[in-house]
């Protein structure tokens, strides 16, 4: 199981747990604010985005080429901005802490 945290835009913190699928899919069954998802998890809206924090950035690994492509035309990019669909769920991930983009 893993317990990750997201950091909204407005401030407030929400830590929940998952054991597969998506972080997109554990932030929209959660509501994770500004996390909505629309595309289904299918890389094609950038409406997960989140940033990484750095330090944890080996955690998730760099975005494949599809991610950047859609990251592309998203506000509010980093270095550190994943396409939180694209991120699969696993023990791995456990203390992971996440910033909502929007």
């Amino acid at each position: 199981m893993a317990k990750i945290t997201f950091i909204t835009s407005d401030g407030k913190t929400k830590t929940v747990e998952g054991t597969t699928g998506s972080v997109m899919e554990l932030a929209v069954q959660n509501k994770i604010k500004g996390i909505d998802g629309d595309c289904g998890g299918v890389c094609s809206c950038a409406t997960c985005h989140v940033h990484v924090k750095p330090e944890q950035w080996n955690l998730t690994g760099a975005p494949d080429e599809l991610e950047n492509d859609m990251l592309e035309f998203d506000e509010n990019v980093s270095e550190y901005s994943r396409l939180s669909c694209q991120i699969k769920v696993s023990e791995d991930l456990d203390g992971l802490e996440l910033t909502v983009a929007k």
